[in-house]
């Protein structure tokens, strides 16, 4: 049966910071010129910020830009940083606070603001609406459509009502097909689509290896004493032992309340490691654990963030489409942040993809200017001056490293004459079980540690029962015929959703089962899985976590 078809001059998959800040100066500058713009935004959520996840806190560069008079507006940044704390830890109760000049540059927050990114793009797709937008949540795109010519026509949602062996179920509905003079990719981190078409356009041939981290992260009611409104609270350190990198934060927001969580560097090398155990463990620190005392946890998420820099960014024009945001790879990981850098890189498409169409372009061209927008701008300069970064954290580890980074950023500007590059991928870091040694996770005691399923729990994830698997293996002989016993199949570790497990019945027959209504959508398995084995594709529409205020 032919799909239903609707025409746009743009359609943009995925309303996160890139996606909606395209379409807010894609229209600002249609109304500047007087000119009709059709803007079409497809988020697979239930609904706009559904499935953000952020730290976070936000530096407001871009969106100074995008909407300079934002706070009259009433944009959701209430509550600025105030202070910076940087702790390294040592061990389970020890550690040390590093002196302000000690911290790297871009790690100091003055200007800046903690602030829900979910709140903020809810905040963004109604600025995108008001100038005139289609915003569609619950809708997943599934698909992407070319033209003969092998350009990129648009995309086509997916297939509602499906069930787990293929058949129509009595609330199938078909998908529709959104065509467009250009599509414009912004899924976020490790986008399927964006991740096929790399693949695809060879996008990534001149770049090195894009990097990773899973970022884990709970939102806390406290104790109304313990309330601390902008501080800010970095570290690294104890949990994490050699051959794993990393670090935490705690932010005080508003309402009394804070943030608390860790982002573990998918380079590591021991199969046994479990970031969600490590995170859980991590909170029992004293530097942590004084903030959360007392206080009761409100949501849970987890999501993989990229951290290659500038180096591992893949050419982001094709054929009929753009890739930004984190589905190219933007975040400053000097910083921590990507929310401002992602705005930007949509920011740029809007005046690229405004001027060809204005121009009289139908489609179907590489739009070469973008890429030379993007080396013009503060954007380019400001990776420019992380490149070497994380994989300075790769190559010398936590304190070496963070010598180098120190060096790099507080003396040379970011501009030190040495460029450090990473060309080993996160998944192919995993040394045999055999030789690693396994770590003995303490037992969570439901008050400031807790389990992976009463976590999902609180996450707010539901997926429709019987419907395709979203996990999909190349292979289903490989997790217990390669993983099993070269790694001790880590999936069941390195998932912070409890999604995979490995069974063994009465007679010792085991089976690997994937709990795919537990996935949070976080891409670590797409990522880390060591066989390659594991893709990651959208379920149905408004399936996943429904993450409030994170």
């Amino acid at each position: 049966m032919e799909r239903e078809s609707m025409e746009f001059d743009v359609v943009i998959v995925g309303a996160g910071p890139s996606g909606l800040a395209t379409a807010c100066k894609l229209l600002q500058l249609a109304q500047e010129k007087g000119q009709e713009l059709s803007v079409c935004v497809v988020e697979k959520g239930s609904e706009v910020g559904a499935h953000i996840l952020s730290g976070a806190i936000l530096e407001p560069t871009a969106l100074n830009e995008l909407f300079p008079d934002w706070q009259s507006m009433g944009a959701p940044l209430t509550a600025p940083v105030v202070r910076d704390e940087m702790h390294i830890l040592t061990s389970s109760t020890g550690g040390m606070s590093l002196p302000n000049f000690a911290i790297p540059k871009p790690m100091h927050n003055e200007g800046n603001y903690i602030v829900s990114l979910g709140n903020v793009c809810r905040w963004l797709a109604e600025q995108a609406e008001n100038l005139g937008a289609e915003i569609f949540p619950g809708f997943a795109a599934s698909e992407v459509l070319y033209h003969e010519d092998g350009s990129v026509k648009g995309i086509a949602t997916g297939d509602m009502g499906v069930s787990e062996t293929g058949e129509q179920k009595d609330s199938y509905m078909q998908g529709m097909e959104l065509h467009a003079k250009y599509t414009v990719f912004s899924e976020g981190c490790r986008g399927h689509l964006g991740k096929q078409l790399i693949e695809k356009f060879s996008l990534d041939l001149e770049t090195t290896s894009q990097h990773y981290g899973i970022g884990i992260k709970e939102l806390w009611d406290i104790d109304p004493a313990k309330h601390r409104p902008g501080l800010v609270v970095h570290g690294s350190g104890w949990p994490l032992t050699k051959g794993a990198n990393g670090g935490f934060f705690l932010y005080h927001g508003d309402n009394n309340q804070v943030t608390v969580g860790i982002i573990i560097d998918l380079s590591y090398d021991n199969p046994h490691l479990s970031p969600f155990d490590e995170f859980q463990r991590l909170k029992h620190h004293p530097v942590l654990k004084q903030h959360l005392e007392g206080g009761s946890r409100v949501s849970y998420g987890a999501r993989a963030v990229e951290k290659g820099g500038l180096f591992a960014l893949p050419k982001m024009s094709l054929p009929g489409a753009l890739l930004i945001g984190c589905d190219a790879g933007t975040m400053n990981f000097a910083k921590i942040k990507g929310s401002h850098t992602a705005m930007k890189s949509g920011m740029l498409a809007a005046e690229t993809l405004f001027e060809a169409i204005t121009n009289g372009d139908q489609g179907k061209q590489d739009l070469l200017a973008y890429g030379e927008k993007f080396k013009q701008s503060w954007l380019h300069e400001e990776l420019y001056k992380a490149r070497n970064f994380g994989a300075a954290m790769h190559k010398f580890g936590m304190w070496l490293g963070g010598a180098f980074n120190w060096f790099d950023q507080n003396i040379f500007g970011g501009k030190l004459p040495v460029t450090l590059k990473d060309n080993t991928p996160d998944y192919a870091q995993l040394k045999p079980a055999a030789q690693m040694p396994k770590i003995e996770y303490p037992k969570p005691d439901g008050i400031t540690s807790f389990d992976k399923l009463s976590s999902v729990f609180i996450s707010g994830t539901n997926h429709e029962e019987n419907q395709p698997c979203h996990l999909t293996l190349k292979d289903a002989s490989l997790p217990l015929g390669i993983n099993l016993s070269m790694w001790d199949e880590p999936a069941q570790r390195y998932c912070p959703a409890g999604v995979y497990e490995v069974l063994e019945n009465d007679s010792g027959d085991k089976t690997f089962q994937i709990n795919s209504q537990n996935c949070v959508h976080c891409k670590t398995c797409d990522i880390k899985d060591p066989s390659q084995n594991i893709t990651w594709v959208v379920p149905e529409g408004a399936g996943g976590p429904n993450y409030p205020n994170m």
